[in-house]
């Protein structure tokens, strides 16, 4: 096994006020084994497992109220519709929005993305105004962007990063123009890790009247999110990687934003009168909501922020940080291993590369250790070509993970280390 540095092994867990070993019983999965060995599940920023209060919320649903939303005075439709609107204002509580009417249910981050790009930015935009990100974007606050542009004529613009991956200020500074119409950055780096200012970079954008969006896929299982005091104009959401479900998500976006942006998508729920003549659009929010929605999707997507709520995510940064710091000092001891993305303020993820072994190799050795971990660019790629690899291996942490977990993947590296390198 790879050399571990001297930490107190009196098991930080049982220092941690969250407590650890009774949380993983409220994860079924946690308890099955993978090829003959208990899983350690570190594949937490791809999707994060769900505990028994979203599981039973959305069983719930279907065993006993199963019907649509809006659309019908039977007992069944009035409990789903309330759940649904229930699910509406636990969002808008989780993100401090102003009202439930800036929440728009999506099918996550990605269509959120797409929903501005198409409802609100498109109109506004005309040949050579530009669109800026950043260079550590996940691909889905890239392509909409560049779709866009291919349509409008429209110039996407990056902002650049250094060699720890950290986003350069000064460089996005410099990167504005008059003709800037929206900025794109994501909260937390999928890839690197790497936490972003969001707070300055829309302070910087206010002074000169550019909108900001935000990708919060993932920030909101480990940042106490405040859009209000953020100050950006959207910000979106994915709930599997909050302990939800998949298929659900939301796009939080200023009222007065929202009023002037016309539907995206045409069908019902949408509309309040439909002639051959012409048709009318519902208010917001449903106006964004056409068709019958993901209702137990947003059910379970409420229990999941009922239970982050109850948790304790400021717990469960603190844990997940021990964690980082931990697998951190742990995996720098390990001979021809780099770590990609060392930035001073970072989520509980490490991107790596193992010197002469290729990352899905890797990956496939250390599976059979019963240790799930992800291999790839990581919807990247424009990370990956600035840090001159073709992929990497990426191990992220949840709250109900373990540093003796930690050990057992160190086993794995060390004999795919040794039977590749």
């Amino acid at each position: 096994m790879a050399s571990v540095p001297p930490l107190d092994r009196a098991g930080p867990e049982i220092r941690d006020q969250l407590d650890v070993m009774a949380l993983r019983e409220q994860f079924p999965v946690l308890a099955r084994e993978v090829h003959g060995k208990p899983l350690v599940y570190f594949d937490n920023a791809a999707t994060v497992q769900r505990p028994l209060a979203v599981i039973e919320a959305m069983d719930d649903f279907y065993r006993r109220y199963n019907a649509n939303v809006h659309r019908g005075v039977h007992q069944l439709s009035v409990e789903a519709s309330e759940a649904f609107e229930q699910a509406r204002e636990d969002v808008r509580r989780f993100l401090n929005a102003a009202s439930e009417r800036e929440i728009v249910f999506t099918r996550g981050t990605t269509e959120a993305i797409n929903l501005v790009a198409n409802s609100y930015l498109a109109p506004r935009l005309q040949p050579g105004d530009e669109i800026l990100v950043t260079h550590m974007e996940h691909h889905a606050n890239i392509v909409p962007w560049q779709m866009l542009c291919e349509r409008t004529g429209a110039v996407l613009k990056v902002a650049p990063i250094n060699q720890r991956g950290e986003l350069l200020l000064d460089g996005l500074a410099e990167a504005i123009s008059e003709r800037t119409r929206l900025i794109g950055v994501v909260h937390v780096s999928n890839a690197l890790g790497t936490v972003n200012p969001v707070a300055e970079i829309c302070a910087l954008a206010a002074r000169q009247g550019i909108p900001v969006l935000v990708d919060g896929a993932q920030a909101t299982p480990h940042e106490v999110v405040d859009v209000q005091a953020l100050g950006c104009d959207f910000y979106c959401l994915s709930a599997h990687k909050m302990y939800g479900p998949t298929g659900i998500g939301a796009l939080w976006t200023r009222e007065a934003l929202l009023e002037q942006m016309p539907p995206w998508q045409g069908g019902g729920e949408m509309i309040n009168r439909v002639s051959f003549e012409g048709t009318s659009y519902n208010d917001i929010p449903h106006r964004f909501e056409a068709g019958t929605p993901n209702i137990s999707g947003a059910i379970g997507l409420a229990a999941a922020i009922r239970w982050l709520e109850e948790t304790g995510l400021e717990r469960m940064k603190a844990h997940e940080q021990r964690l980082l710091d931990f697998a951190t000092q742990a995996m720098s001891a390990v001979e021809g291993l780099t770590i990609i993305g060392q930035a001073a303020d970072k989520g509980p993820v490490i991107s790596f590369t193992l010197d002469g072994v290729h990352p899905n190799d890797l990956g496939t050795i250390i599976d059979h250790h019963g240790v799930a971990l992800r291999t790839g660019h990581h919807c990247a790629m424009p990370v990956m070509q600035f840090f001159g690899v073709p992929a990497t291996a990426r191990v992220s942490f949840a709250a109900y993970n373990l540093h003796s977990e930690i050990e057992v993947f160190l086993n794995g590296l060390e004999q795919a280390r040794q039977m590749l390198a």
